[in-house]
């Protein structure tokens, strides 16, 4: 089974190095450059397949944007991994294959669900990412969303086992 690693935003900033965002997790599971580089580069290495959220994107521009330090180069660097996602450079997915999840009936889902889980603290961003999860897992992907936070890594879409077809004689 081939698998995705969907990347959130508490992850890339650590993997940019944003300042102030260099350190992601509780305090018994940090993650920090060291270690998220280290699994990025095991996973690639692994043949896993690198899914960049649309949400990762524009929450990690704004906290690039907000950041002190070189600005411009914490730019560059996420607009060099948007430019392979765009390009579909191994290993990161094309772009193009969540714009399933953009149209408007798939939208309006969001929203209504969404609506239910705010109440318990989940952002926006958050629940599209879970979307992207639920997507790959249906098509027949193991997924695991790589993220610092506990709370969306508990919507990880479960592997679904493997049922074997009867043989028709």
């Amino acid at each position: 089974m081939r698998k995705i690693l969907i990347i959130d935003t508490s992850i890339l900033c650590v993997w940019l190095k944003v300042t102030n965002m260099e350190v992601c997790g509780p305090d018994d599971d940090k993650w920090d450059f060291l270690r998220v580089d280290s699994k990025i580069r095991k996973e690639q290495s692994a043949g896993t397949t690198f899914v960049l959220p649309i949400a990762t994107i524009i929450e990690t521009g704004n906290h690039i944007a907000h950041a002190h330090g070189d600005r411009f180069a914490l730019g560059k660097a996420l607009g060099t991994i948007i430019d392979k996602v765009v390009e579909e450079k191994s290993p990161w997915a094309a772009f193009t294959e969540q714009s399933e999840l953009w149209k408007p009936e798939n939208l309006k889902r969001l929203s209504d669900k969404w609506q239910t889980t705010v109440a318990q603290g989940q952002s926006l961003g958050d629940a599209s990412i879970v979307d992207v999860a639920e997507y790959f897992a249906e098509t027949g992907f193991e997924v695991e969303i790589f993220t610092g936070d506990q709370g969306l890594k508990s919507y990880e879409p479960a592997i679904k086992p493997f049922v074997p077809r009867r043989r028709r004689r």
